[in-house]
């Protein structure tokens, strides 16, 4: 059994561990970049050359054979590959691919689609994705918008059927909107909240996520979807790449307000040294170490390995995402 299904087990069961948090390496951004969307050779200038499709396929195998990852999340082209050659075989690692890829993700250069309000797509064909993978992302954003709202549903729904159909299974991402109508900052998380909860109450067992997967829209709102609903299994985006201080205050914060699981993408893929960001992940979940101290493990590590870090100590141990500024308050 795959550490995913072990730990999804032992949540359900009520007996829930800081061991048992799942995280999951989104390395699907192929589907928002592009080219870019691997990452620059150089860490400290992502305007240098890429790297190649080859060369990224590397990273998913390092990470993977890292042992530290319950989910490796990954476009189809690379995945159907990487599951062939038998990575997967004797890992606990679950490999997925993204099963849908809405308008707001895109983001090639010089393109202007995810300044409009999200549109539901899916490029991926689960009659053929379905042969050699069963777990997908599917992903939905709504933005207060009668017409695409409903169409974002409705798309979601005939991929459920599909999913079923096919014996394929799903975790469910929910962006905050993107292009929002008549909605403030200030309701915006609980709009989210209320519209996650309208969307799962019309489900049957067979066709619910696993868990989700969205933003840390702070303490308040996590604590009221994760108390709402303790069957819930919620998971939190990374987002941007951000300081080394907000990655391991997100997981340490979005652990204490009820989230179950952690998937990130650019805060991994982006970093100086990704393994040895990684590798303290769970020491800070299990609160081995505080945030602060695994920022400074992590320089530590940077500077015996020779590499240049991206910000100086001081700057990469402040808290920059408002969300995590106002954890206590």
């Amino acid at each position: 059994m795959k550490s995913l299904d072990k730990k999804l087990k032992t949540i359900a069961a009520g007996k829930y561990r800081p061991k048992d948090f799942i995280l999951a390496d989104a390395k699907d951004p192929d589907y928002a970049f592009g080219v870019k969307g691997t990452g620059a050779h150089d860490y400290l200038d992502q305007s240098g050359k890429h790297r190649s499709i080859p060369e990224f396929r590397q990273t998913i195998r390092d990470i993977v054979r890292q042992k530290q990852m319950d989910v490796m999340l990954g476009a189809v082209c690379n995945m159907e590959v990487l599951i062939a050659e038998g990575l997967f075989d004797k890992s606990g690692v679950t490999p997925a691919i993204r099963a849908n890829d809405t308008t707001d993700i895109w983001h090639p250069r010089a393109g202007n689609f995810a300044k409009e309000p999200s549109r539901p797509w899916r490029t991926a064909n689960l009659s053929y994705v379905s042969k050699f993978c069963d777990l997908g992302l599917y992903s939905v954003t709504f933005n207060n918008i009668l017409e695409r709202d409903l169409d974002s549903v409705t798309q979601y729904r005939a991929f459920r059927e599909d999913a079923v159909k096919h014996k394929f299974r799903h975790f469910l991402e929910i962006f905050n909107p993107n292009a929002p109508q008549n909605l403030s900052a200030e309701a915006m998380p609980f709009f989210v909240n209320d519209m996650i909860m309208r969307v799962l109450a019309g489900m049957a067992k067979v066709e619910r996520p696993l868990f989700l997967k969205m933003p840390f829209n702070g303490r308040k709102a996590m604590e009221e979807l994760a108390s709402h609903d303790p069957g819930l299994v919620i998971g939190i985006l990374g987002g941007s790449s951000g300081t080394t201080r907000d990655c391991f205050e997100l997981l340490a914060q979005g652990e204490k307000a009820g989230a179950r699981v952690a998937l990130f993408g650019r805060k991994i893929n982006l970093a100086e040294s990704p393994l040895d960001l990684v590798a303290l992940f769970r020491p800070v979940i299990e609160s081995e170490v505080t945030p602060e101290q695994a920022v400074k493990h992590y320089h530590a590590m940077l500077s015996k390995k020779g590499l240049r870090p991206k910000r100086s100590l001081a700057d990469d141990l402040r808290i920059t995402e408002p969300v995590l500024e106002g954890y206590k308050k």
